[in-house]
């Protein structure tokens, strides 16, 4: 019997250290980059995909602010766990 390729959604939450601009968003797109999942970065009402630093940068993110990180996929955890660290540690 051929194994199913089920999708796995995974969401979690991180509070910025830092504001979300060049270098924390290009560190998110590299890490990003390492999945097969599709991951997004939701702040307020705007939503970005991971994988695009300048949409990243547009949604305006500030230090001690909440994203909330969705990804959906076969790795979805893995990814939504790496992109969350990548935030948290990147300054």
């Amino acid at each position: 019997m051929p194994e199913s390729s089920e999708t796995t959604i995974a969401e979690t939450t991180v509070v910025l250290p830092a504001h979300l601009h060049a270098r924390p968003a290009g560190q998110v797109v590299v890490t990003a980059a390492r999945f097969t999942s599709t991951i997004e970065i939701a702040y307020g009402s705007k939503t970005a995909n991971a994988r695009g630093v300048l949409a990243l940068l547009a949604l305006g993110a500030t230090a001690g602010e909440t994203v909330t990180i969705r990804a959906t996929g076969p790795d979805a955890p893995q990814a939504a766990e790496a992109v969350a660290t990548a935030l948290r540690t990147t300054t």
